[in-house]
C-alpha cells in the first residue's frame, strides 16, 4: 500500500534485529495511555498535544510538543507534521523514541549534508521536509515504530511579533491531527511597557466558544485553552478531532506620547518606536491589477468590490490612477489625479467594465506604473511631503513579455530606484508569493497573500488600510557611538499609523547617560523626537522576577533582525563578492545563535551518533528539502518501480512508408500534446495516430482531460515565445495542472518547480532534484531536468517532459509536453481535447491520394459524422530523446482539429489551472 508520506522513514528504528528491537521494550506505563494491541492501520494514540508559547517585549519563544504510541500489533509510521510561521527562526528539536533522545545541532549546510550521506550510505537516515504552505512552512518529518513504542516530538522556534493595524498579533498553528487524551495551548504574554488590551479571537471556529480563558494583569497576561477529549470531537460520537486551525492572540502596549521606548538588557538595547499623534501625509497611489484570464470569476468579483471600497477611503489630498493589465496595459488615466468624489466615481466604473482574459505582462505593468511616478515627480507634480507607492494585484506568474523572474525584479529596482514603495498582493493558493515579497522587499514595500475566497475583499481592504495612513517618510535613528555598537536598520523609507518601527543594538552599559540624552528620531517630515529610556534597574528586576520571562530576549531580537537586514542586503547587493561577505556573516551568525537559516541545516542524532536526521531549509524558499532526503517508504516503489512502463519506453526506428500505418509500438501508443503545441491522439482499435495543432493566445488554458467521473483534470496553460516570427507567435504549455478532486490534491507544474497541494498543505521539488512525493495513494516521481511521472495507483498515469532552451535564444522559451497513456481507466464521462478520446470514435481513412510532397499523401477521414481530407505527416515522441525526438507517423488534422475533436477548440477554453470544462 503507498502511504501518505512526503519522507523518508528511518529504516533503523523498524529493524528485525532482536538486539536493537529490545533497545524499545520499555515501560510506556507511566503515559497511561497504552492499551491492548490491536489490529488497525492506523492505531496510533496521541497521548499530548502541548504548544507552549511566551512572548517577552515582542519576541515570542513556541514550544510544540507531540507524545504518541503505537497501539497497533505491526510496525507503523507515525508522522510528526506541525506548520511554522514564515520568517520564524527554529532552533531546537528534539525526539525520544522510548527513552533513547535524539538532539539536534546547528551546522554550515555543506557539512551538515556531508554528515547526512554518511549515514544514509549506511541505511540510518531520514529525512525532515521543510516546505512551504501558504503563510507557513511545514516542518514534517516521520518514523517507523514499533508496536508498543512510545515517541515523543518536540520543536522549537521564535519570532518577532509584529504590530499592524495597532495591534499586535501572534499566530500559532495547532493541527494534531487526531484526538488528544491531553490537549493545551498555553501563551504567557510579558510587557513592560504595559498591556492596554488581550483579546482572542475564536479564530477555531464556534465550537469552542467559552473554552479560552484570559488572565491580565499590568504588564502580564496568560491565555489558556485546554478542550477536554469530548470538547475535541467533531460531534459527540465522532472519532475526528475539531481542533484544526489557527489559535490566534492579539494585544497591544501602552505608549509614552513621543511614542518611542528604549529597553536595555544583557548587554543589548531595542528601541521600539510607534508615534500615533501625527497628522497622515498625502499619498500619490498607483493601483497596478492583474486582470488575465486566470483572475476570472470570484477573484475578480471580489477584487472589484474591493477596489471600489479603497477607492471610496483615499483623502482628498490624495493623488491616484489605475492601471490593469493582462498581456496588454492599460491606464484609466496617463498620469496621476486629485482623488475628488468625481474622479473616484469615475474610476470605480471603469473597474466594473473590467473582463478578465489573456496572459499576465507584470514587467511591463510595473514599468508603466513606475514610469508614471518618474514622470509626475520630475514635472514638480507630487507635494514634497507626500509619500509615492504602487499597489500590485496579481494571482500568477508572468506569461507573457518578460518571463524571467530575477529580470524583473532587476527591472523594477533600477526604475523605483528607491523613491517610492511597492507593495503586493497575491491573490489565490497558486500565486508565486516569494516572487512577489522578493520583489516588495527590495522596493521599501511589503508583500501579503489573499487567500482565495469569500474572504478576499476584506482581505485586500485590511492589508490597504496597512499602508493607507503615511505619518513619516525618510526616518533616521540616531545613536551615541560611544554607547551603542552593531545597530541594525536604523533608517527607514516611511512610517504607517498602527505600525511599529524595531531597532536593535549592542550596548556599553557604562555609558547608559550619552544614551539616555542622545538618541533621536529625525524624518523629513517632522520635528525632533527625544526617546524614553525605561530605567534600566527597573527592567532588570521586573523580568529576573518573572519565571516566564526570557532572559535572552534582547540578544534574540538583535539577532532575529540582525539576520532579516542581512538576508535582504544579500538580494540586493549588486556584486558576486559582497554577496559572498553577507553568505559568510548570515552563516556566522546562525551558527553563533544555533538558528536555521538558508545557509545551516540542524542535524539531529542519537547519543552515539549513528543515527541522522537532517533538518534543511533550501536557499530558494519555493524549493523542498535538500536533494537526496525526499524518498519513499519500504512499502513504495522505489526508482523505476512503480513508474508505469510507458514511461521507460526504449526508442524504437521508423522507415517512411507512405503507405505504413501508424506503427502499433506499445513504445509510441501514446496520446501525447509536445512543442507549440502538436497533439497526437493514439486509437488503439484501428492502430491510427491522429494529429492537429492549436493555435491559441499565450495566457489562454487548454482542457485536456476532464473527467466527472472519477474527479481528473488536467489542464495546461500557454506561455508566448519571446517574438513573432512569419508574423504568427508560437505558443508552448508553460504550466501543466492536475486536479484530483476525490483525494483533494492538486499538482501544478512548471518549468521551474513541482508542486504538491493538499487543502493548505503543499511541497514543491525543482527540476533540479530526483525525488519522489507521496500522498494520498498518489505518486509523484521527478527525473532531475528531464520529466515528471504521476500515477494514480494502477488506474492512471501521466507523464510530463520538459524541454530547456538557450536562455539567451532570441525567440524560444522553455516549454513542457504531456504524454498520457491510452490506457488511462477515465470514465465515460472523460472530455476534453485528450479525454473524449477515452472513448474511441469509429475513424474510416480511405482513398488515399498523393500529396505535393511523396512523403505527405492526403486521404479522407471520416469519423463523428464528419468527412475532411487529412495529410500523412510525422510528429515527435520525445521521451527517448529529449532533443532530436523520435518520429511517430500520423494523419494530420487540419484546422484546429475541426471535425476530428468536439466542437471548436475554444470550447476547451477554462478560466482556471484546476477547472472542469463544460461539454460543447
Amino acid at each position: 500500500e503507498v502511504q501518505n508520506l512526503i519522507d523518508l522513514e528511518m529504516d533503523g528504528f523498524a529493524s528485525s534485529s532482536k538486539a536493537r528491537h529490545s533497545r524499545f521494550q520499555r515501560s510506556t506505563s507511566d503515559w497511561g495511555y497504552v492499551g491492548d494491541l490491536v489490529e488497525d492501520d492506523d492505531k496510533v494514540g496521541l497521548y499530548s498535544y502541548k504548544v507552549q508559547s511566551t512572548i517577552t517585549s515582542r519576541l515570542a519563544n513556541t514550544m510544540i510538543q507531540a507524545r504518541m504510541v503505537n497501539n497497533a500489533k505491526r510496525p507503523q509510521p507515525i508522522l510528526f507534521d506541525v506548520q511554522v510561521p514564515k520568517g520564524a527562526f527554529i532552533d531546537n528539536f528534539t525526539m525520544d523514541i522510548n527513552g533513547i533522545t535524539f538532539t539536534s545541532h546547528i551546522r554550515e549546510k555543506s557539512e551538515a549534508r556531508k554528515m547526512y550521506a554518511q549515514a544514509k550510505a549506511k541505511g540510518k537516515a531520514a529525512g525532515i521536509v521543510r516546505s512551504n504552505a501558504l503563510d507557513m512552512e511545514n516542518f514534517q518529518t516521520e518514523v517507523n515504530v514499533p508496536p508498543g513504542m512510545r515517541i515523543q516530538f518536540q520543536l522549537h522556534y521564535h519570532e518577532m511579533i509584529r504590530r499592524k493595524l495597532s495591534s499586535y498579533e501572534h499566530v500559532i498553528s495547532v493541527k494534531p491531527g487526531r484526538l488528544a487524551k491531553h490537549m493545551e495551548v498555553d501563551v504567557r504574554i510579558i510587557e513592560p511597557q504595559g498591556l492596554r488590551y488581550v483579546h482572542v479571537p475564536n479564530s477555531l471556529g464556534d465550537h469552542f466558544d467559552g473554552i479560552t480563558t484570559i488572565s491580565k494583569g499590568e504588564k502580564k497576561a496568560h491565555v489558556s485553552f485546554k478542550p477536554t477529549m469530548a470538547q475535541q470531537r467533531k460531534c459527540p460520537k465522532c472519532s475526528s478531532t475539531a481542533v484544526d486551525g489557527n489559535f490566534v492572540v492579539q494585544y497591544d502596549v501602552n505608549r509614552e506620547t513621543t511614542g518611542g521606548e528604549l529597553e536595555i538588557f544583557n548587554g543589548y538595547f531595542i528601541h521600539f518606536f510607534a508615534p500615533e499623534n501625527l497628522d497622515p501625509l498625502p499619498k500619490n497611489i498607483l493601483f497596478v491589477i492583474d486582470v488575465s484570464g486566470s483572475m476570472w470569476g470570484l477573484k475578480m468579483k471580489q477584487t472589484i468590490e474591493a477596489m471600489k471600497a479603497i477607492l471610496s477611503e483615499l483623502r482628498a489630498a490624495d493623488q491616484f490612477s489605475l492601471i490593469d493589465f493582462n498581456h496588454n496595459v492599460r491606464c484609466w488615466r496617463d498620469n496621476l489625479v486629485s482623488a475628488t468624489p468625481s474622479q473616484v466615481e469615475d474610476a470605480k466604473k471603469y473597474i466594473q467594465t473590467i473582463h478578465p482574459n489573456g496572459g499576465t505582462n507584470i514587467n511591463e505593468a510595473l514599468l508603466r506604473a513606475t514610469f508614471i511616478l518618474n514622470e509626475a515627480k520630475s514635472l514638480g507634480m507630487l507635494d514634497p511631503n507626500s509619500v509615492s507607492m504602487i499597489v500590485l494585484v496579481s494571482d500568477g506568474d508572468p506569461t507573457v513579455g518578460e518571463l524571467k523572474l530575477t529580470t524583473i525584479q532587476k527591472n523594477v529596482k533600477q526604475s523605483i530606484k528607491d523613491e517610492f514603495s511597492l507593495f503586493c498582493l497575491g491573490i489565490g493558493f497558486d500565486v508565486d508569493y516569494d516572487f512577489l515579497q522578493r520583489i516588495a522587499t527590495d522596493n521599501r514595500g511589503m508583500a501579503q497573500r489573499i487567500f482565495g475566497n469569500q474572504e478576499t475583499s476584506l482581505q485586500m481592504k485590511n492589508f490597504y488600510n496597512q499602508v493607507s495612513t503615511p505619518l513619516l517618510k525618510k526616518i533616521q535613528f540616531n545613536y551615541p557611538q560611544e554607547s551603542v555598537s552593531d545597530v541594525t536598520q536604523s533608517s527607514f523609507h516611511n512610517y504607517f499609523g498602527g505600525s511599529e518601527i524595531v531597532v536593535a543594538g549592542k550596548v556599553d552599559t557604562e555609558n547608559l547617560q550619552h544614551l539616555e540624552s542622545v538618541v533621536t528620531a529625525t524624518a523629513a517630515n517632522a520635528e525632533l523626537v527625544m526617546e524614553t529610556l525605561r530605567d534600566v534597574e527597573e527592567l532588570d528586576g521586573f523580568m529576573k522576577k518573572d519565571k516566564y520571562a526570557d532572559p535572552e530576549f534582547t540578544r534574540k531580537l538583535w539577532a532575529y533582525l540582525t539576520v532579516n537586514q542581512m538576508m535582504a542586503e544579500r538580494n540586493a547587493a549588486p556584486t558576486a563578492a559582497l554577496k559572498r561577505n553577507i553568505t559568510k556573516s548570515i552563516l556566522q551568525m546562525s551558527l553563533d545563535h544555533h538558528i536555521v537559516t538558508p545557509f545551516t541545516a540542524m542535524v539531529i542524532e542519537n547519543a552515539e551518533k549513528d543515527e541522522i536526521m537532517l533538518a534543511d531549509q533550501p536557499k530558494d524558499p519555493r524549493k523542498g528539502c535538500c536533494p537526496g532526503t525526499l524518498g519513499l517508504t519500504p512499502n513504495a516503489p522505489n526508482n523505476n518501480k512503480g513508474i508505469p512502463a510507458w514511461a521507460n519506453v526504449t526508442a524504437v526506428p521508423l522507415s517512411f512508408m507512405p503507405e505504413q500505418r501508424s506503427p502499433p509500438v506499445s513504445s509510441l501508443s501514446i496520446n501525447r500534446v509536445d512543442n507549440d503545441p502538436h497533439f497526437t491522439i493514439h486509437l488503439p482499435k484501428s492502430q491510427n495516430n491522429i494529429c492537429f495543432n492549436i493555435n491559441s493566445e499565450p495566457g489562454k488554458i487548454l482542457n485536456l482531460v476532464s473527467d466527472p467521473g472519477t474527479g481528473v483534470v488536467v489542464n495546461g496553460q500557454l506561455v508566448g515565445a519571446k517574438k513573432a516570427e512569419n508574423k504568427k507567435l508560437n505558443t508552448y504549455f508553460g504550466k501543466i495542472g492536475f486536479y484530483f478532486e476525490k483525494k483533494g490534491l492538486k499538482v501544478e507544474i512548471t518549468t521551474e518547480t513541482i508542486t504538491l497541494k493538499d487543502g493548505s498543505y503543499g511541497i514543491t521539488l525543482t527540476w533540479a532534484d530526483t525525488g519522489h512525493i507521496i500522498r494520498k495513494q498518489l505518486l509523484i516521481s521527478v527525473k532531475k531536468e528531464s520529466n515528471v511521472t504521476i500515477s494514480v495507483g494502477e488506474e492512471m498515469s501521466f507523464m510530463v517532459l520538459l524541454h530547456r532552451v538557450w536562455k539567451k535564444h532570441p525567440v524560444n522559451v522553455d516549454f513542457l509536453g504531456i504524454y498520457i497513456p491510452p490506457e488511462n481507466q477515465f470514465s465515460p464521462a472523460a472530455h476534453g481535447l485528450i479525454g473524449q478520446f477515452a472513448s474511441e470514435p469509429e475513424v474510416s481513412i480511405h482513398h488515399q491520394t498523393p500529396g505535393q510532397a511523396p512523403e505527405k499523401p492526403q486521404a479522407i477521414m471520416e469519423v463523428k459524422g464528419n468527412k475532411f481530407t487529412v495529410t500523412r505527416g510525422v510528429q515527435k515522441d520525445y521521451r527517448t530523446d529529449r532533443v532530436l525526438g523520435t518520429d511517430v507517423l500520423c494523419w494530420f488534422v487540419h484546422n484546429s482539429g475541426k471535425g476530428f475533436i468536439d466542437g471548436h477548440y475554444r470550447d476547451y477554453l477554462v478560466p482556471h489551472l484546476y477547472s472542469f470544462m463544460k461539454k460543447p
